[in-house]
């Protein structure tokens, strides 16, 4: 089943969509998110941690992103506060959207590119089909690595 012109993505408080939504301008999906830098003289996973806040008309199609890197730092105790001010930004910018209330959304497929680094929501194909064609049959949010498929109910893979 080919992806549909609007992805469906469940709200879930305390998870990886608990910070979706709508507002009086539309829908939103903010996240933090850590993506790998390399690592450090100690072998150790290095991660630049992203406050993000994409935004998206009432008819789900993008308006604009928001992203900003709060840091590059090493797994382990010293993250704690970069990931923190991530997190803080992040309020700060979901504060900011008039009548916003978290909720389940729809959303077009999107791609936006900062510091070499994908974000959006992303047609794929993940697939085999026995004519031979590729179908682009899932949709994968991007950096985050949420996988949406059929049934097209909201939920997701990691």
């Amino acid at each position: 089943m080919t992806v549909p012109d609007l992805v469906p993505i469940r709200h879930e408080p305390d998870y990886r969509t608990s910070t979706i939504g709508q507002w009086d301008g539309g829908q939103f999906f903010a996240h933090v998110s850590g993506v790998f830098a390399g690592r450090d003289g100690d072998g150790r996973v290095v991660r630049r941690w992203y406050s993000v806040l994409h935004e998206f008309d009432a008819a789900g199609h993008h308006l604009d992103s928001r992203i900003r890197s709060a840091g590059t730092v090493a797994d382990g105790p010293g993250k704690v506060p970069v990931v923190e001010a991530a997190q803080q930004l992040m309020g700060e910018w979901l504060d900011s959207l008039p009548g916003r209330r978290f909720a389940d959304i729809a959303v077009a497929p999107f791609a936006v590119e900062v510091d070499c680094t994908l974000f959006g929501l992303v047609r794929e194909c993940h697939g085999e089909y026995p004519d031979g064609e590729e179908q682009d049959d899932w949709a994968e949010f991007y950096p985050n690595r949420l996988g949406f498929s059929a049934p097209w109910d909201g939920s997701y893979d990691t």
